[in-house]
């Protein structure tokens, strides 16, 4: 029992130490630094824990991975914070931006990227995108995959394809913008994976969209 409180205080304080530094004048007060932090140290304890032989080195492994696993994980919270707020400031209001604390999703309607049936990134499009671009260029160390989504109209197995060739249109853009091909992977999703219902004209118009994930490697 007091082996497993001892990693416990230790994560605990890790968070404290990694809070203190990410609270000084964050704009949004840092809120996904601080989960980042607190993921970060409860892994490095873990981790500390497993690696370990003895009661002791459990203890000391545990110090150092919450201590190391906190910090590592604020500075990849402070980064996705600083990183959203960028793009809602250069991205228009169409352009849907959400911070999940591991990851940022950039939602584009697909009717606003394609024409109907086409897989020709418009031209306004394509300015969004290059925007997009710089961001993630500003940002070396993430993976970045772009998912094509469909509505439910029509046959199955053409939207699936449709989506694969919208997503893949996505990436060649930014790809020309700068962005290194080894970072970027295009991924059709088709028609399932809905946000709304495909009964609705709105619901259907929400799911066709193509979803640009930003992730911390």
């Amino acid at each position: 029992m007091t082996m497993m409180k001892f990693p416990t205080m230790i994560a605990t304080s890790a968070l404290v130490l990694v809070t203190a530094c990410a609270n000084q004048g964050g704009p949004n007060d840092n809120f996904k630094a601080r989960n980042g932090a607190a993921i970060g140290a409860g892994l490095g304890v873990l981790a500390g824990i497993v690696t370990a032989d003895s009661s002791k080195e459990r203890r000391e492994n545990a110090a150092r991975g919450a201590v190391l696993g906190g910090l590592i994980g604020a500075g990849i919270g402070n980064a996705l914070d600083r990183q959203e707020e960028e793009l809602r400031v250069q991205m228009g209001g169409n352009v849907g931006i959400v911070n999940n604390g591991s990851n940022l999703v950039v939602t584009l309607p697909q009717d606003i990227l394609f024409d109907t049936n086409s897989t020709s990134v418009s031209g306004a499009s394509q300015a969004d995108l290059f925007t997009l671009a710089s961001s993630i260029n500003r940002y070396p160390n993430t993976t970045v995959n772009v998912l094509g989504h469909t509505d439910s109209v029509g046959d199955a197995a053409f939207n699936l394809d449709l989506s694969q060739r919208r997503a893949q249109a996505v990436t060649s853009v930014l790809i020309n913008a700068g962005v290194a091909p080894q970072r970027l992977r295009s991924i059709g999703r088709g028609e399932d994976v809905a946000v709304a219902s495909n009964q609705t004209a709105q619901g259907r118009q929400q799911n066709r969209r193509v979803e640009i994930i930003i992730t911390p490697n």
